[in-house]
C-alpha cells in the first residue's frame, strides 16, 4: 500500500495554498497520507492539516531550521522519509522545494520529476504531466516501480477539498549532522503581497511601460484587484524591480486564475513561465505580439490610455 509524505510551506503561521492541493490530490488516491512541517510554528498546524487529509502531522520546531540551511534540511527529510517508509513524496516546485528535494533524492537514491502541472496516484503507480522545451510541449512521465517516488507540484494546478478526519501530532527530531554551512541571517523583500507562485491575479509590465516610473501603472491596476504585481525579464535585467518579481523561464513560474500583462511583447521565456494561467488578457499597442498567440483577451492599444481606464472601471465595480 502506497504510503505518501506531504511536504508543508509555510509563513508566519500560514500554510501555503500548495500544500493544500498535494494534501487534497493525496487523500483522494486513498493512501496513507503523512505531513511533515519545520520551523517557528510548525506545532501549530496539525489541526489545519487534519482539514485536508493527513493523518499524521509531523513537525520539527528546533530553532535551527527557522532559517533555510540546505545541508540541515535535506538530512531531516531524508530522515523522515525513511522513518515513515514513504514511498511517495510531494513538494511544491517552490524555490525552495527545487533545491532541497534533489538532494533528498540524491541522498535516498530516490527519483525525482519537478515542475508536474497533473498528478496520478493509483496505488504505488505515480503518473505526471510536465511541460518541455519550454513549454512548447508535454510529456507524461512515471518511475520504476520500486522506486521512492518525489514529485514536486506547480502551485494553483490541483483543486483543493477538505476531507473529515482525525489527525495525531507528533514532534520529530532529526539525527544530529556536522554542518559545513551556516546560515546568519536571510533577508527578506518587505511586500506583503502573495508570493507570485501563490497569487490567483497577477499584473505583469513589460518593456512597453518605456520608463521605470511608469511601473506604477502595474502596482496601482495590481492594488485595486488585490492582486501580485510581476515583470517580464527585460525590465528586470534593466533594474526597474526586483529578481523576485520576475516571471518567465529564469523567473518564477506561475499559474493563476488571471493574468494581466501589459507592454509585454510576448517571448517564448516569459510563455514559458505564465501559459499555464487559466485566463489571459493581453494589452500592448503592437497587433501581432506574440502574446496574443496566447491571450485569452487581447486589447491592442496604448496602455497608457487603456490602463488607467481600467483602474477606473475597476475601482467602480468593485466598489459595489
Amino acid at each position: 500500500m502506497a504510503k505518501i509524505l506531504v511536504f508543508v510551506e509555510h509563513s508566519n503561521g500560514k500554510i501555503k495554498r500548495s500544500a493544500f492541493e498535494l494534501l487534497t490530490a493525496a487523500k483522494k488516491s486513498g493512501a496513507t497520507v503523512t505531513s511533515v512541517a519545520v520551523g517557528a510554528g510548525s506545532d501549530t498546524l496539525s489541526a489545519e492539516l487534519s482539514k485536508y487529509g493527513s493523518s499524521e502531522c509531523l513537525f520539527v520546531k528546533s530553532a535551527d531550521f527557522n532559517l533555510y540551511n540546505p545541508e540541515l534540511f535535506t538530512g531531516a527529510l531524508a530522515d523522515v522519509i525513511k522513518k515513515t517508509g514513504a514511498n511517495i513524496v510531494l513538494a511544491s516546485a517552490s524555490g525552495l522545494g527545487k533545491d532541497l528535494f534533489p538532494r533528498v533524492a540524491a541522498r535516498l537514491g530516490a527519483g525525482i520529476i519537478s515542475d508536474a502541472t497533473e498528478l496520478s496516484i493509483n496505488g504505488e503507480d505515480v503518473v505526471v504531466k510536465k511541460p518541455v522545451y519550454s513549454g512548447k510541449a508535454f510529456a507524461k512521465m512515471g518511475f520504476e516501480p520500486s522506486a521512492i517516488k518525489i514529485v514536486l507540484m506547480r502551485a494553483n494546478q490541483l483543486p483543493i477539498a477538505e476531507a473529515a478526519g482525525s489527525t495525531q501530532s507528533t514532534e520529530f527530531s532529526p539525527s544530529q549532522v556536522g554542518l559545513k554551512t551556516l546560515i546568519k541571517e536571510v533577508v527578506k523583500g518587505t511586500s506583503e503581497k502573495l508570493d507570485l507562485t501563490e497569487a490567483n491575479i497577477i499584473v505583469s509590465g513589460g518593456r512597453g511601460l518605456k520608463d521605470a516610473a511608469n511601473f506604477k501603472l502595474v502596482t496601482d491596476l495590481a492594488d485595486v484587484l488585490g492582486a501580485t504585481a510581476g515583470a517580464s525579464r527585460a525590465i528586470v535585467d534593466a533594474g526597474w524591480v526586483s529578481h523576485g518579481m520576475q516571471v518567465g523561464q529564469t523567473g518564477k513560474t506561475v499559474a493563476p486564475s488571471l493574468y494581466i500583462a501589459i507592454g509585454i511583447s510576448g517571448a517564448i521565456q516569459h510563455l514559458a513561465g505564465m501559459s499555464g494561467s487559466k485566463v489571459i488578457v493581453a494589452i500592448n499597442n503592437d497587433p501581432n505580439a506574440p502574446i496574443f498567440q496566447k491571450a485569452t483577451y487581447g486589447i491592442v492599444g496604448d496602455a497608457f490610455e487603456v490602463v488607467p481606464k481600467l483602474i477606473e472601471e475597476f475601482k467602480k465595480v468593485l466598489h459595489h
